[in-house]
């Protein structure tokens, strides 16, 4: 079993990298052709930070295992919520964005959860739904577009310094995305073990292993947007993944495969992101960017890891 254990971190290693790969060449190829820095932010980094969630789902999906597919969606937007804000929050001695991020986004960041709760009260996310969902991000993504007009410091300096070339550009893409794709297939296979191993359902597993090792890219994020003061980055980096995550990875997750959903089963968990989701509303709402709301943030983190360790 300990080499179950081995094979995940390599393989997450493997995912996060991968994932830096595709951010980082994309902001280049962004930038070559003029596009905004807060287009850029919004939408490829923030689809770039979610491609270890999707690439993770959709193999789970696959497999045909529905519930680590589902369970590490809802697993990694509350750990992007709660575990990264949390300690963001709490180590930052000052995050305020100039944006208006309830006012602009609030609305884009609760959407998504509450339609997969609709969606589910039936059992599924069907093909058809996952295709909807699918659209709602190309809705959310020509809302940032008509609503760009407010141009934030959210592109690496470093990359907008770096002369453009396709060649190497187009090489680190193709190796991002397949340290990507391995990866991804490595760590729900070893995921699968652990879980077997240990007696407890894939569900649990995804929720917690798979969502955090997925998560690692938005944490890494976040806290390098935090070092410079990015408020902008970090609420807007946050959103954007959780957009992705319900609507890219969950859509083309039951585009492949439609995914069973345990509502009655499941409802601490799934309630638990409507409520993480809600409180980041109110944050945003009442700009309560501080070591306190930190706090809160951490202890709902707690409360969902001590009802998942409860059923190991």
């Amino acid at each position: 079993m300990i080499w179950d254990f081995v094979i995940f971190a390599v393989a997450m290693f493997a995912l996060t990298k991968g994932a830096d790969f595709v951010i980082d060449e994309s902001e280049k190829i962004a930038i070559h052709y003029g596009i905004s820095q807060y287009v850029i932010g919004a939408t490829l980094v923030a689809l770039g930070t979610s491609l270890p969630e999707m690439a993770s789902s959709m193999m789970a999906a696959y497999d045909g295992r529905n519930e680590m597919a589902v369970a590490n969606v809802i697993g990694s937007n509350i750990i992007n919520i709660a575990l990264v804000l949390g300690i963001v929050f709490v180590i930052s001695s000052r995050i305020m964005p100039d944006r208006d991020i309830f006012g602009k986004d609030g609305a884009w960041g609760i959407f998504p959860v509450m339609v997969f709760i609709v969606m589910v009260i039936d059992g599924s996310v069907s093909r058809f739904e996952g295709f909807l969902l699918l659209v709602m991000m190309g809705a959310y993504i020509l809302f940032l577009i008509q609503n760009d007009d407010e141009i934030i410091d959210q592109v690496d300096e470093d990359l907008s310094k770096e002369p453009f070339a396709w060649k190497p550009t187009l090489l680190l893409l193709l190796a991002g995305f397949v340290l990507v794709i391995v990866g991804a297939n490595f760590a729900v296979d070893a995921a699968g073990n652990i879980a077997r191993a240990f007696g407890v359902s894939e569900w649990v597993i995804g929720l917690l292993l798979v969502a955090f090792g997925t998560s690692l890219p938005e944490l890494m994020v976040a806290l390098s947007a935090a070092k410079k003061g990015n408020g902008d980055m970090v609420l807007g980096g946050i959103i954007g993944s959780n957009v992705s995550n319900f609507t890219v990875v969950l859509g083309g997750s039951a585009l492949i495969h439609p995914l069973a959903v345990d509502l009655a089963k499941n409802a601490f968990d799934i309630f638990s992101v409507l409520a993480i989701t809600l409180m980041l509303v109110f944050i945003t709402a009442n700009k309560l960017y501080t070591k306190s709301a930190g706090i809160v943030l951490l202890i709902m983190m707690a409360l969902v890891i001590e009802h998942s360790v409860n059923q190991f």
